[in-house]
């Protein structure tokens, strides 16, 4: 069990990553709730696979700032948003805990991955619902749907597609190579104006796209 102390120097060490990245850091019960998250992550990840990213400091460096910058990037007037392959709720959780206005449904059809992001959202007091089933099973559209770190980038681009309503948004969190790919895809739409550098090195960016 994470004690307070740890706890609180988690929620320090998120918000110094932030200011560091040139973002906003958390309020202090947002941050709190973070925390409480990378502690829970952890206890899992010792003993199932959930992330290959296993340290406390690459959780809050990679997984954390990305899904942050990514849930502050969204357009205003989203009212519900799709979590595509959730895994261990990246950027699900961090869109529901930074935008609360946004009813936020996680996607994850791995029995182990979805017994995670239940309990965290148990854990959080989220109102968010997670589908532990594929996403293509899932009934109605949403006015954004997020992709991150899936296996096959086109074709979950490909399902997505169909769970978006005809006015929203796709949110995709890539490479700069794979930004090429994706726009190599004839029904989708990249906003140029609307493609930003993620926190955290290696290329990474957020685009958002239409469909065509």
């Amino acid at each position: 069990m994470t004690s307070g102390t740890d706890s609180a120097a988690t929620a320090v060490r998120l918000n110094a990553l932030l200011t560091l990245a040139g973002l906003e850091p958390l309020d202090s019960a947002t941050s709190a709730r973070f925390a409480a998250y990378c502690a829970l992550l952890m206890r899992w990840n010792s003993r199932t696979n959930l992330t290959a990213i296993r340290d406390e400091e690459g959780i809050l460096s990679r997984h954390f700032l990305e899904s942050i910058a990514c849930a502050r990037l969204l357009p205003a007037g989203i009212a519900t948003l799709l979590d595509f392959g959730s895994g261990a709720g990246f950027p699900g959780i961090p869109v529901a805990l930074c935008r609360p206005e946004i009813a936020v449904t996680l996607a994850e059809s791995q029995n182990k991955k979805a017994a995670f992001l239940q309990e965290a959202v148990r854990m959080l007091g989220l109102t968010t619902k997670v589908h532990s089933a594929r996403a293509e099973t899932l009934a109605g559209h949403f006015d954004c749907v997020t992709i991150r770190a899936v296996d096959n980038m086109q074709e979950a681009i490909r399902v997505a597609s169909t769970l978006v309503s005809p006015s929203g948004w796709l949110s995709i969190m890539t490479t700069e190579t794979g930004l090429e790919t994706l726009r190599e895809i004839a029904y989708l739409r990249i906003i140029e104006n609307q493609i930003f550098q993620l926190p955290g090195g290696d290329h990474r960016i957020l685009a958002f796209a239409t469909l065509s």
